[in-house]
């Protein structure tokens, strides 16, 4: 593996809890009272996942992708997003692993964890061992301890499937493919 070809991307979400609406984190529908606002269904984990995927992969934010003025992604499942994202994403890139940490105060998520990964590393397409989703809370700090909010912080390491290089000791420019 040609370490140069790693990338590494950092994505960041956070929503407003609301009353009327539904809770979803992975995709999955998370038993709570209160709801994440957005234009999609708000889902702060998949958001995360996408910017930390483009950011790795070079590429603008997901706002770029999908604007919240745009009427066609109104109550659009994230899944959707991430679905087209990853298409994307794979053309170029493998993906090694991805590590989220959710940042809530409540719900406690620890009995959703293994589901969300089940459903997500379905849709990305990658071994569950490569997908880690934490939960912790901020002790009632900040406004996800005043249960004003959801934050998602995730990180991503990819590696570029193709590149061209030079090879001075040869003097011939080859192929690096990685097996998929």
């Amino acid at each position: 593996m040609n370490f140069k070809n790693l990338r590494i991307g950092h994505g960041y979400d956070v929503h407003k809890l609301i009353e009327n609406k539904k809770l979803i984190l992975g995709g999955i529908l998370i038993n709570y009272h209160l709801g994440l606002d957005g234009h999609s269904d708000a889902d702060v984990l998949v958001h995360a996942i996408i910017d930390a995927l483009l950011g790795a992969s070079g590429l603008p934010d997901i706002g770029c992708f999908f604007p919240d003025s745009n009427m066609k992604y109104k109550n659009i499942s994230s899944l959707k997003l991430l679905t087209e994202i990853n298409k994307k994403i794979k053309k170029n890139y493998k993906i090694i692993n991805i590590d989220c940490t959710i940042i809530a105060q409540s719900p406690k998520l620890n009995k959703y964890i293994n589901i969300i990964r089940e459903n997500l590393t379905k849709i990305i397409g990658i071994s569950f061992d490569k997908l880690n989703i934490k939960s912790t809370t901020e002790e009632g700090l900040g406004f996800t301890g005043a249960h004003l909010g959801i934050a998602c912080h995730a990180i991503v390491l990819i590696y570029k499937k193709i590149a061209w290089e030079f090879n001075p000791k040869q003097n011939i420019i080859f192929k690096n493919l990685i097996k998929p």
